[in-house]
């Protein structure tokens, strides 16, 4: 993959935050302001079976400002940074004010401090790493890159297990070190100081009272058709879409393993979860980011105006 560092036009803005915390309102409110158009930066909003259950925008949104990257790669295949990346250029390329918009850390990072081109992990090593993950043989791992890559063994984190396997097939398949593949890391797509880039930050339970009262929204909207759906489209927990939240519990319930009630309260649990992991995420990685606070008197109106007028300004 080759994505040249481009001068765009106008600015653009970026909105990361966790699920929940209010980045799909202030996009819609972004974009009518100055014309924009939304670009998604989520790695389960792309996926074309999940509407309700990843709370991509609203028809009515959709009607009122242009959004791009949602629900465009069918469930049973695999979409990468790197994909998202190229698809990105293609659209700044076409001149529009873009409002990258999204919960994905590793998306922000790749468009802002640029992406490494690491060849494809040969899907027989891939067998063999995740079932040697899965057993907890992390041993293996290291092992392994004590021997034949220690550059990068010595800037993994060993109780990584995911992060640990990632160094071992990058080794397997390609005979080269992750860190060495990084040293030829390509200029960003959009480097930080050249947008307006903002994290949402909020009161965590404001966001976990949000989180609750959306999933029960996302049940009155249909998420347990969408299940019913995937269900009968052949359910496949392994593939990257089925990791939506809440839709194993959803399945387990169709299934009739567990109550609704359960699923709700497992889902709601394993989403507060994922939040304080974005979180984490965005407060290690995104301390150069302008943070805003939004709350449940948030004027999404007069926040979109300050942020546009303090780019003109």
């Amino acid at each position: 993959m080759t994505i040249q560092h481009m001068t765009i036009q106008r600015k653009p803005v970026l909105v990361c935050g966790p699920t929940a915390s209010g980045k799909s309102a202030l996009g819609v409110a972004l974009a009518r302001r100055c014309g924009g158009v939304i670009i998604n930066a989520d790695a389960l909003q792309v996926y074309s079976n999940w509407r309700v259950l990843t709370a991509r925008p609203s028809a009515d949104d959709e009607k009122q400002v242009r959004h791009m990257l949602y629900g465009h790669v069918k469930p049973d295949k695999t979409y990468s940074v790197g994909a998202w990346l190229r698809e990105v250029s293609r659209i700044l390329e076409t001149g529009v004010q873009p409002i990258i918009l999204g919960g994905t850390g590793l998306y922000f990072t790749a468009l802002t401090k640029g992406l490494t081109d690491i060849p494809a992990t040969d899907p027989a090593i891939r067998v063999e790493g995740d079932e040697l993950r899965s057993s907890g043989n992390n041993v293996e791992f290291i092992r392994y890159l004590q021997e034949y890559d220690p550059e990068t063994l010595a800037h993994t984190d060993r109780n990584n297990p995911m992060r640990l396997q990632r160094a071992w097939e990058v080794h397997r398949s390609t005979g080269r070190g992750l860190k060495d593949w990084q040293k030829d890391t390509p200029p960003p797509l959009v480097p930080l100081e050249e947008a307006t880039a903002i994290n949402l930050v909020s009161n965590v339970n404001w966001l976990n009272e949000r989180i609750a009262r959306r999933f029960d929204q996302m049940l009155e909207n249909g998420a347990l058709a969408e299940c019913e759906q995937a269900l009968a489209a052949g359910w496949d927990p392994s593939l990257p879409s089925s990791r939506a939240l809440g839709a194993a519990e959803l399945i387990q319930y169709l299934q009739g393993e567990i109550s609704l009630a359960e699923a709700r309260e497992r889902a709601t649990i394993l989403t507060r979860q994922f939040a304080k992991r974005q979180r984490t995420w965005f407060r290690n990685k995104m301390q150069d980011w302008q943070q805003i606070s939004l709350d449940s008197e948030t004027d999404m109106e007069a926040l979109a105006g300050e942020i546009l007028d303090g780019m003109s300004g």
